[in-house]
């Protein structure tokens, strides 16, 4: 029977891992036994003819040694031997060729094997719990959790989820008007669960278009359910994004279902994502048509599609340029992004502007990159980039000045006889 500083030993040291979360019982004991048995390899050589039996509730153990019987005088391994007159104390009907089993004291194991059962026991808890926390991010990547801010640093934010484990944030998968104080609980989507050297690191993003689609079907039953489908999301984080639906049922208006009555479903979503600017636009699979929604507000006058290249002009009034531009350029920015084809944007002539010249014109005096820049800044032509102040042209293309001078100074001299 064990003593009773036994048990006292044996709970102390079950009760320092019985609780442990993301554990089930019967993975806690066989762990419990492989420690076992691992002193027991230590002490004996061996622990193949050993039997561990373990309560953890209660705190208590068995070990049960078994050893065949041979005769007095020819024991060679004490540890699976043993001789027929020490058999005999243990079970009278004993004989030589037989197994008898005999109750093993833990205490014997005396206080340097217990530590080490301890240590081991704790290191085997320890990678258990490190695979399981891999294998539970590993099934939730692509889902949308939440963390409790716990510490900031430069490059990334460390958060705490319900079971006290490590999130990270990366500077870069923040939204850049994100503020948080320590405590605040913040919301991002898994993007990638690593496990350099067994130490797994979880990745969280809440500038992935992915985090927006995960929001539109936390917000839209309708999407939740499969009624509505996004076919694509192009984002600019904390300023602008673009999303594409489509629905499967021809009662439902995906726009409206998205939007809600007076925008009361998606308000949720640009509250999370910093007042970022969503417009939602009915998918369709005619690129011209799905162009032209992609640039709204701007309204198209004409447009010349190259599929091979996945490039299209587009012409517009000049009061429309602007507006395809979009502030910062970001409208056409992600209307390429959700389109996938790269579009550029011309101002559409009238008659008083017939003697004018595209710049593309002038790219063997100009760099392409150079008129890149006025084109992405709505300015197309020669005279609309003389129309302009210099210093208004500084600021809308992010030019150098010499630069600027250099290219007023090209474009003038072609009208310089008129």
């Amino acid at each position: 029977m064990a003593t009773k500083k036994q048990s006292t030993n044996l709970i102390e040291i079950f009760s320092e891992f019985k609780d442990l979360k993301n554990i089930d019982r019967q993975t806690f004991i066989n762990v419990l036994e492989d420690s076992f048995r691992n002193v027991i390899a230590k002490m004996y050589g061996s622990d193949a003819n050993y039997d561990v039996i373990i309560n953890p509730d209660k705190g208590d153990l068995e070990i049960y040694r078994n050893r065949t019987v041979v005769a007095d005088g020819e024991l060679e391994n004490e540890n699976t031997e043993i001789e027929l007159k020490d058999a005999l104390l243990i079970d009278d009907e004993a004989e030589i060729g037989e197994e008898v089993t005999d109750k093993v004291d833990f205490m014997q194991f005396g206080r340097r094997m217990i530590l080490n059962l301890r240590q081991t026991l704790a290191s085997k808890i320890l990678d258990l719990q490190k695979e399981n926390l891999y294998l539970k991010y590993k099934e939730m990547l692509g889902q949308v959790v939440s963390g409790e801010l716990y510490q900031v640093w430069k490059k990334e934010m460390l958060l705490l989820d319900e079971d006290n484990n490590e999130l990270y944030l990366p500077k870069q998968n923040q939204i850049p008007t994100d503020f948080y104080r320590k405590g605040d609980v913040v919301r991002a989507v898994v993007v990638s669960v690593e496990n350099k050297n067994q130490n797994p690191k979880i990745i969280l993003s809440r500038t992935s278009p992915l985090f927006l689609q995960r929001l539109f079907e936390q917000e839209v039953p309708e999407v939740h359910d499969g009624l509505i489908a996004i076919k694509n999301i192009a984002r600019e984080p904390g300023q602008r994004a673009k999303v594409a639906v489509e629905s499967f049922d021809e009662r439902i208006d995906p726009v409206g279902a998205c939007v809600g009555i007076k925008g009361a479903r998606i308000h949720g979503i640009v509250r999370e994502l910093r007042n970022e600017n969503i417009d939602v636009i009915n998918y369709t699979s005619n690129p011209n048509l799905y162009i032209q929604r992609a640039l709204a507000p701007a309204k198209i006058s004409s447009m010349e599609i190259n599929e091979e290249e996945k490039q299209v002009n587009v012409y517009l009034k000049p009061e429309e340029v602007s507006l395809a531009i979009g502030k910062g350029g970001f409208n056409i920015k992600l209307a390429s992004m959700l389109t996938g084809y790269q579009i550029d944007v011309f101002r559409e002539m009238d008659e008083e502007d017939t003697e004018d010249i595209y710049l593309d014109e002038f790219n063997d005096e100009i760099e392409q990159w150079v008129l890149d820049q006025f084109k992405a800044a709505g300015l197309d032509t020669a005279k609309s980039v003389l129309a302009v102040d210099k210093e208004e042209l500084m600021r809308r293309t992010d030019l150098e000045e010499e630069t600027i001078d250099e290219v007023l100074r090209i474009l003038a001299a072609e009208f310089e006889g008129e």
